[in-house]
Formats: C-alpha cells, sequence, structure tokens
C-alpha cells in the first residue's frame, strides 16, 4: 500500500502564504516565507544558488515574466515536502513545470527546486529572465561564494 501524506501544520501555512504571495507577486510576503540560507535549484544551471537574497530576485522576476500561470494540482511526500504541478506562457511559448518545495520545522522554505518543460520554453524563460536579472544575480552568488 502506498502511504499517503499530509504537510505539517507550518508548512501548510507557509503553502497558502506561497500562494499570496504568487497572486501578488509581492517581495514582502515572500520575504518570511523563506529560510535565510535557502537554497534555491534552478532549471538552467547545475550549481544550486543560496541565500535569500538570489532566491527573492528570481521568483520576484519570474512572477514577472509568467503570463496565464496556474497551479493544477498539489502533492506531499512527507510532513515537510510539496510538489506543486504548473502552467504558464512565456512569450508565444506554453510550459508546464513542477516547484519541489522543502520546509523546515518553522514552515520556512529551505529548498526550492523548479522544473520545466519543453525545452523552447525553458530557453525562452531563460533568456527573460538572464536579460532582466543575469548581472544581479551573478553578483548575488559571488558574495554568497565569498568572492
Amino acid at each position: 500500500m502506498i502511504p499517503t501524506y499530509a504537510l505539517a501544520a507550518a508548512p501548510q501555512q507557509t503553502l497558502a502564504a506561497w500562494h499570496r504571495f504568487v497572486t501578488t507577486g509581492s517581495e514582502e510576503v515572500l520575504r518570511p516565507l523563506l529560510a535565510p540560507d535557502i537554497v534555491f535549484r534552478s532549471p538552467f544551471v547545475q550549481a544550486p544558488i543560496p541565500g535569500r537574497s538570489a532566491t527573492l530576485l528570481v521568483l520576484t522576476t519570474v512572477t514577472q515574466i509568467f503570463e496565464q500561470f496556474q497551479y493544477h494540482r498539489t502533492f506531499v511526500a512527507g510532513s515537510h515536502d510539496a510538489g506543486l504541478e504548473f502552467s504558464a506562457q512565456v512569450g508565444k511559448w506554453q510550459l508546464k513545470g513542477i516547484d519541489l518545495i522543502t520546509f523546515d520545522d518553522a514552515g520556512q522554505i529551505i529548498e526550492f527546486e523548479v522544473m520545466v518543460r519543453p525545452f523552447k520554453a525553458l530557453a525562452a524563460l531563460g533568456e527573460a529572465m538572464g536579460n532582466r536579472i543575469g548581472p544581479q544575480l551573478l553578483a548575488l552568488k559571488a558574495a554568497a561564494a565569498g568572492g
């Protein structure tokens, strides 16, 4: 038998606030949801992107780029892990994706991983993100790496 899971109470509250962030795009809504040492895993780069500042920059920017964004399903894998299936439009490209989110005991997001398909939509998203925040993101990654 396949076990069923429910998110713990604190992650449930964070997930509800996450949906408010997606609707508003507000950095003020997002900031307290993210642990200071959050790790963001982008579909564009192999190395994780560390830290709250970089994650805030990426997530607030992507809410500006995505059009017709919609979550379809939520998957729960334990008391501190969730997956959110979504669709969106980037320019002429329709995409599908999954946000994989891990929460700490306090409910803050400690890991956020994004997967997107098809490749042409991912490429369009990468180009749009690079045009808007490429240099800023590189600077934040360098600062987090200590150099």
